[in-house]
């Protein structure tokens, strides 16, 4: 077993949900900050300062009623808002020689229930009563949906020509939409002026709940690791494909499987191979040069990300676990896009990027005939 590298330190857990000091740790320059801080001063992410460190002796025995909630011993933070969600099946797919993780099956149609469950559960530990998220669907519906379950207020700022289906469903939560005129930076922007004034005391006028900067919504994504092991009987695949804007899914699937690993639980951590959209595929050109990640895909609308927050996690996540970054254009995702609807998987066009890439990382030699292969469908065609 090799000691594999987390972008975070595991230290025993010790007052977690106590509004502290030093909560929070920056992944840049390592100084601490307290938990009404949404990035450290220099500009870089967060992480917990403190995490669970679990004694296992042994494989463990799991209540899957609880969901992905089976594993809070393992989290930082303690369920307080769920909605029953995780335990996705793990399904074959003949046609294309891999697995599928039908990350659709949750209560809002996407895995950003994962980050949700935890986010908002943190949020209520801090006695937070306001929350505010940027997103162009997915991420905003999640928040929005558990925030209303657990009775806080949130707002929602969303690009001006977000798909209506999404919006629509957002505003079915009761929360306040912002749309917002310009890039997707300037939709963060216009979210983040919301957080001005907090204290430890007040965490704030509003509190971020993002799926790119909140530190718990990448502890709720890791239980998706944390599934595949122990829906495979604790053995990791040799690979995993997900879809990669922020690095949602794909950084919590490296980080759980890294502690599993470094907790002896499995051998070694799957090679993650994250995808990108061609012409916005910006770990793709910062690894293999512009030309790689060229083309148009505008049809995987969930990942058009020019400046992901945890850029360089993701690239030590990419190097550490030895996959790569690949681009699919318009053409690929709209044919796997149909080739999934007629296998019955009722899924939206982002993710099936994850699928396409398959053929592909072949092709490349990157994946061979007799490896095992996990590949995540991350949304649900619903709304549309």
């Amino acid at each position: 077993m090799v000691n594999v590298p987390v972008s975070l330190s595991v230290r025993q857990v010790q007052n977690l949900g106590t509004v502290s000091d030093d909560m929070y740790t920056c992944v840049v320059c390592g100084s601490t900050q307290p938990a009404t801080a949404w990035r450290c001063s220099c500009g870089g992410p967060l992480e917990f300062t403190q995490q669970p460190e679990p004694t296992i002796a042994s494989p463990p025995s799991l209540n899957h009623n609880a969901g992905l909630w089976a594993f809070e011993d393992w989290l930082p933070v303690e369920r307080s808002v769920s909605l029953g969600e995780g335990f996705t099946p793990l399904v074959a797919a003949p046609d294309r020689d891999v697995t599928y993780k039908l990350e659709w099956l949750f209560p809002t149609g996407s895995f950003k229930d994962r980050g949700a469950t935890a986010t908002i559960s943190h949020a209520d530990q801090l006695d937070v009563n306001r929350v505010v998220e940027d997103s162009s669907g997915n991420a905003g519906k999640a928040i929005a949906t558990y925030a209303a379950y657990a009775g806080f207020d949130a707002e929602i700022f969303v690009p001006a020509d977000a798909k209506p289906g999404k919006v629509r469903a957002i505003e079915r939560t009761g929360a306040t939409i912002t749309k917002v005129e310009g890039s997707r930076q300037a939709v963060t922007d216009a979210c983040t002026a919301q957080l001005e004034g907090g204290t430890a005391e007040d965490p704030s006028t509003a509190w971020y709940a993002s799926h790119a900067w909140n530190p718990a919504f990448f502890e709720g994504t890791a239980t998706f690791a944390y599934e595949i092991a122990a829906q495979r009987d604790w053995t990791a695949p040799d690979a995993v494909v997900t879809p990669l804007g922020h690095g949602t899914l794909f950084l919590g699937a490296y980080r759980g499987f890294a502690r599993l690993s470094n907790w002896g639980l499995i051998d070694e951590i799957p090679r993650l191979y994250g995808v990108q959209a061609a012409g916005v595929a910006p770990i793709v050109e910062a690894r293999d040069g512009i030309v790689a990640g060229e083309g148009t895909n505008s049809v995987a609308d969930g990942i058009q990300i020019t400046e992901p927050v945890r850029a360089q996690q993701i690239q030590t996540a990419l190097d550490a676990s030895g996959g790569e970054a690949v681009a699919i254009d318009a053409e690929r995702t709209n044919a796997e896009y149909d080739r999934l609807h007629r296998n019955g998987l009722f899924v939206e066009p982002t993710c099936a990027v994850a699928p396409a890439a398959v053929d592909l990382l072949r092709e490349a030699g990157e994946l061979d005939a007799e490896d095992t292969v996990v590949v995540a469908l991350t949304g649900t065609d619903s709304n549309r």
